[in-house]
C-alpha cells in the first residue's frame, strides 16, 4: 500500500527537498505553496506521474486552511509535516519592531499548530505529525544568543507542541519536532555546515524510523535527541 505525506510549505529549499525525498521513497505527496505563482514544486509535480499534488495554502490565513481541509476531506495521511520558518533579520530583541515580532511568532509558532489542529483527523491512527523546528529553539543549547525573535518563535513552537501532546495524550500518533541541522538556505546562510542534500534524507529517514512510536520527541536529522 502506498503511503501519503502532506508537506505544508514545500515550494522551495527544505520543504521542496522533503517532497522530493518522499517521492524518491515511493510515497504519494501533497505539497502546499503560497499564492498562485508557478514554483519548482509545480515542475516536480509535472514529472511525478500524478504522485505529487500541489495545493495552495497560506498557513497564516484561517480561511485558506479551512478550504484546504475541505478539499482533503476524503484523503488519509500517513504523515502530516509542517515546514514553516521566517526570520526578519538578526536584531537584538529591543530593536525588533512589534509588527515584525508578531509576524515571526504567528508564522513560526501559532500557524503550524493551527494547521495541525485543523488536519489532525486526516492522519491515520498510527501516523506521524511533524514540524520543522530548529536547534535555535533549544533553550539549553543557546549559549551564543543572536536571532532573538527567530529563537523565541521556535522555542514557542516547541512549547506549543508539548501542549498539543499533552492535550491528545491518548492518541497513538507519533509527534516529532525536527531539527534539520545548520543548512545552507536563506535562513542558514552560505556558511552553514550542511547542504540540503546532506540534511533532508536524514530528516526523512528519522521521521520514518519513528513511525508507530506514540508521543513527542525533539530529534535532529541524524535521529539524535535535541535538548529542550
Amino acid at each position: 500500500m502506498t503511503h501519503t505525506a502532506l508537506i505544508v510549505g514545500a515550494s522551495r529549499t527544505l520543504g521542496l527537498a522533503l517532497a522530493t525525498e518522499y517521492l524518491r521513497l515511493g510515497w504519494d505527496v501533497i505539497g502546499t505553496v503560497r499564492g498562485t505563482e508557478r514554483t519548482k514544486l509545480h515542475e516536480l509535480a509535472d514529472s511525478s506521474e500524478g504522485r505529487l499534488v500541489v495545493e495552495s495554502l497560506d498557513i497564516t490565513d484561517p480561511d485558506q486552511l479551512s478550504a484546504l481541509r475541505d478539499r482533503l476531506t476524503d484523503r488519509m495521511l500517513d504523515l502530516l509535516f509542517v515546514n514553516a520558518g521566517v526570520t526578519r533579520g538578526n536584531l537584538p530583541i529591543a530593536d525588533v519592531p512589534t509588527e515584525m515580532f508578531t509576524e515571526v511568532l504567528i508564522t513560526n509558532a501559532l500557524s503550524p499548530l493551527r494547521v495541525i489542529e485543523a488536519l489532525r483527523s486526516l492522519v491515520t491512527p498510527d501516523g506521524t505529525i511533524g514540524v520543522m523546528s530548529s536547534r535555535q529553539g533549544s533553550v539549553a543549547m543557546n549559549t551564543n544568543g543572536g536571532q532573538d525573535a527567530y529563537r523565541a518563535s521556535k522555542s514557542a513552537l516547541n512549547q506549543l507542541m508539548r501542549c498539543y501532546a499533552a492535550r491528545y495524550a491518548d492518541d497513538a500518533h507519533t509527534l516529532l519536532l525536527m531539527n534539520p541541522g545548520w543548512v545552507q538556505t536563506d535562513l542558514g546562510g552560505p556558511g552553514a555546515v550542511l547542504t540540503i542534500d546532506e540534511s533532508i534524507p536524514g530528516v526523512a529517514a528519522t521521521i520514518n524510523a519513528q513511525q508507530g512510536k506514540p508521543g513527542l520527541q525533539f530529534l535532529d536529522y541524524q535521529g539524535e535527541t535535541v535538548p529542550w
